[in-house]
């Protein structure tokens, strides 16, 4: 995808991971312009983006339409994510479900995604290679949980998984080179994941862990559309 004529955007580019995927990408000859977006993070002149705010979304996408205008969209990374803030953290068990919190976790990390891809979709070329990374979690597998717990994120996780699944197979009817996905970055040391890293974990640096990312990022195609892949390239169960 080394063509200077291209976009990459990253969503949710004010986080440790996003940033970092940003800056590398901009280092990088691969494209034409590398623009972040996010709540707090504006460039360019660009709107600030609310994931949880559908005019929002709308008032990005419509500024992304100019932007990309004659550079195309060809890769769409979207790393925003939420598990805990000072009033809400992860649920241990059932006692401690709060409607709040459920609603905060699907909103961020499922239902403004979903909406996302409503309003960028359009701005996705019909043909050539175009990537959408989703970064997702390994918690949100159905398949994988063996421990339980963390319920609301869980959730939101395997509910964006099923979003991104469903959307590959819509986008591949307009582009047969698309490929949509859904990736685990592991355990990276931002402040999302800070409170709750264990001893023994293979926790990276938002630094390495966006070049791992790219790394597999690099080598998707169609064949890999509507996958669910950690950061390692390995596939993962539903």
């Amino acid at each position: 995808m080394a063509d200077s004529g291209n976009t990459a955007v990253v969503i949710g580019a004010s986080g440790g991971l996003g940033a970092q995927l940003v800056r590398q990408l901009q280092s990088s000859s691969d494209f034409g312009q590398v623009i972040g977006l996010s709540r707090s993070r504006s460039e360019h002149g660009a709107p600030h983006l609310d994931l949880t705010q559908e005019a929002s979304i709308t008032a990005c996408a419509a500024w992304l339409k100019d932007r990309c205008s004659l550079l195309s969209l060809r890769l769409l990374i979207v790393a925003s994510g939420f598990l805990h803030d000072e009033g809400n953290e992860p649920e241990r068990s059932l006692t401690q479900l709060n409607a709040d919190y459920l609603g905060r976790v699907f909103a961020i990390n499922a239902i403004g995604p979903a909406l996302l891809l409503k309003h960028v979709s359009p701005l996705l070329p019909r043909e050539g290679d175009t990537k959408i990374v989703f970064i997702s979690a390994k918690v949100g597998s159905i398949g994988d949980n063996a421990l339980g717990g963390w319920y609301g994120y869980r959730a939101s996780k395997a509910a964006l998984n099923q979003i991104v699944k469903t959307a590959s197979i819509e986008l591949a009817r307009r582009n047969k080179n698309i490929c949509c996905m859904a990736m685990h970055p592991g355990t990276v040391e931002t402040a999302l994941s800070d409170p709750f890293s264990k001893k023994g974990l293979n926790v990276r640096s938002p630094e390495v862990a966006a070049q791992e990312i790219l790394q597999v990022v690099h080598t998707l195609d169609a064949s890999r559309n509507g996958s669910f892949m950690d950061y390692r390239g390995q596939s993962l169960p539903w």
